[in-house]
Parts: C-alpha cells; sequence; structure tokens
C-alpha cells in the first residue's frame, strides 16, 4: 500500500505529456471551430451572389420595362445565366398596383382613372446544404431572395 502512494504523488507532479494532453483536447474543437466558420461564410457568399444576381436583373428590368412574355421570358435567362440556377428556381413575373393598393396579377384589375404602377416580379430561391448535414446535424438552409421592380407608371384610361 505504501509503494501505491509515492506512485501516485509522483504521477501528479509529473508535467510530461501535459502538452499532448490538452493539444487532443483542443484540437478538435478548432477544426469544428474552422469548419462551421467555413461553411457559415459560404452561405453568406451564395446569398450574396443571390442579391448580386437580383441588382443585375433589377438593372435589366428598368433598361428594358419587361412587359411581354418574350422580355420577361430574357430576363428569366439572364438571371439563369448569372447564378447557375436552374429555371424552375427563378420566376419573373409581371405585377401591377393600383393607386397605393395591394400587387395584383393583372392590369385589368384596375378601375378607370387609378393610377397603375407596373412592376416585375423576380423571385431567387436557393438551398445551401452545409457539409455537417452528411453527420445529421442541422438541416438543409432555404435561400430566398424576392424583389418587386418599379418600371413604369401610368393612369389607366
Amino acid at each position: 500500500m505504501t509503494a501505491a502512494v509515492p506512485f501516485l504523488s509522483g504521477l501528479f507532479r509529473d508535467r510530461t505529456g501535459a502538452m499532448a494532453v490538452e493539444t487532443a483536447i483542443i484540437a478538435p474543437l478548432m477544426v469544428l471551430f474552422s469548419l462551421g466558420a467555413y461553411q457559415v461564410s459560404s452561405l453568406v457568399a451564395r446569398q450574396s451572389e443571390l442579391q448580386s444576381a437580383m441588382t443585375v436583373a433589377e438593372s435589366i428590368a428598368l433598361a428594358t420595362d419587361p412587359d411581354t412574355t418574350d422580355e420577361l421570358t430574357t430576363l428569366k435567362d439572364v438571371v439563369a445565366a448569372t447564378t447557375g440556377l436552374d429555371a424552375n428556381q427563378i420566376v419573373v413575373a409581371a405585377a401591377y398596383r393600383c393607386n397605393s393598393g395591394d400587387y395584383v396579377v393583372l392590369e385589368s384589375t384596375c378601375a378607370t382613372g387609378d393610377n397603375v404602377s407596373r412592376y416585375v416580379q423576380v423571385t431567387l430561391t436557393d438551398n445551401y446544404v452545409p457539409i455537417w448535414t452528411e453527420f445529421g446535424v442541422g438541416e438543409t438552409v432555404a435561400l430566398r431572395v424576392n424583389r418587386y421592380v418599379l418600371y413604369g407608371q401610368r393612369t389607366k384610361a
């Protein structure tokens, strides 16, 4: 019994290997923090790409006054080329506001004499799948950017 006490007291005083134990505890945590920071920055970068594509769509809409189906389709194609999104992830549609009311799909719903504002609505949707979802942690992040671009106003006759 007396031989065990000097062994334990010697073990507690021995500091060799302490750095290896501390590194074994801290290193996995640092790797996880780094991976998390990378994934969050990738998510923010993708959201920024979608916002930039929306700015391009807005500029094109303001320059072309897309009031025909062909012009709306061209706008959608340009946005698809800019973002790399599939056509089913992009919605480009005409929208109208009668005076200061809600958005409507058809201009004909506005009454005669109403101030009709013409818009193009652009909606981009994408999914970001973080790497940690492969390990059962978290879930896919849905990204959605929606913007109404005013390109004209007139009084309905």
